[in-house]
């Protein structure tokens, strides 16, 4: 607060007053069922923040605090329960780390310009850690597979009315706290329509240094065709590669159709196909069709999501009550979110 009183010192007698930080916050929980009902304890769940079965669940309290002074800005984002724990699994030497979903410095240096130094969330994917934000309340699996956050100094280059640039370099992905050369170039191209019905984003990510190397390429499409019905895709490919050997690749593939008939009622439907079958990340190796549906029922700022989910693989990856393995699995799930 002292170089900034003095900036006033000639002019006024007391230093402006900052305007009060914004709070926001969430709440959610759920219940889920897989039908095979496993006794050996396998939830059939490959995917991140419903690992558990006929069980009510927390899944996050969140609390957000924004504040801007002038061109300086500042969040803090705080969430409790396990989905903020699996969501900063990467730091185990810093607990206290869990509960820190974002926190990050921005200074505009123009009004094309931002800088921004800290931790926040990925901007690759169509999924967000946040439940309220998504329509579905279970993950599809780019999303459990792809980054989760990322923390070092990225850059917000306007280029136009509807088009911006981020150029960044971070730690290695979901990583807060790393030491030595290795280091991700993250990177995010968006535009859309005038009437922002429209809207596409290229995204990127891309370590150099270290042992190995990883590549991602994401992409993002929102259209809005009707004030009642939109259409949502996103695919995206992994490649990892280590000295000396060749690399291996993992994609997926997502569309989303939403029908909002009312303002207190609306249905999403997700398909994703998800292809891990040279094993790069730790789902099974085998390749995975999923269908969702999520009906969102909503008074206020409460939402009910009645969810059922079937998940389909091209190898017996799933068990059934008896342990035995199938290759497919179907669950029940009831979830509600609440934002403030």
């Amino acid at each position: 607060m002292g170089t900034i009183n003095s900036a006033y010192a000639q002019t006024d007698s007391i230093a402006p007053t900052p305007p009060a930080p914004t709070i926001t916050g969430s709440v959610d929980a759920y219940f889920r069922y897989n039908f095979a009902n496993p006794k050996d304890g396998a939830t059939n769940n490959f995917t991140s923040f419903t690992n558990s079965q006929n069980s009510f669940q927390l899944g996050m309290a969140s609390i957000r605090a924004d504040h801007s002074f002038g061109k300086a800005s500042a969040t803090v984002d705080l969430g409790f329960g396990p989905r903020a724990e699996e969501f900063s699994y990467a730091d185990p030497n810093h607990p206290t780390l869990f509960a820190v979903k974002q926190a990050y410095l921005s200074y505009a240096i123009s009004d094309k310009f931002k800088l921004t130094m800290g931790k926040w969330m990925t901007h690759i994917g169509y999924e967000l850690t946040d439940a309220y934000l998504n329509r579905n309340y279970s993950m599809d699996y780019m999303f459990s597979y792809g980054p989760f956050s990322h923390t070092g100094l990225k850059a917000d280059i306007g280029l136009g009315a509807k088009s911006a640039l981020m150029l960044g370099v971070a730690n290695a992905t979901d990583v807060v706290a790393e030491a030595g050369s290795r280091r991700y170039a993250i990177a995010q191209f968006s535009t859309g329509t005038t009437d922002d019905k429209f809207k596409a984003y290229v995204n990127y990510q891309g370590s150099y240094g270290g042992a190995y190397s990883v590549t991602q390429f994401d992409l993002v499409l929102t259209d809005a065709v009707t004030d009642k019905f939109s259409v949502g895709y996103n695919g995206t490919v992994q490649s990892v590669k280590a000295k000396s050997a060749s690399s291996s690749s993992w994609w997926g593939s997502a569309l989303y159709f939403t029908v909002d008939p009312t303002s207190s009622f609306g249905i999403t439907l997700r398909t994703e196909y998800f292809d891990n079958k040279k094993a790069v990340v730790a789902a099974s190796a085998t390749s995975i069709f999923d269908v969702t549906l999520s009906p969102n029922f909503r008074v206020g700022n409460l939402t009910i999501i009645p969810e059922l989910r079937v998940d389909a693989a091209k190898d017996p990856v799933f068990k059934k009550n008896d342990a035995s393995p199938v290759k497919s699995t179907f669950t029940g799930l009831l979830a509600a979110t609440y934002h403030f």
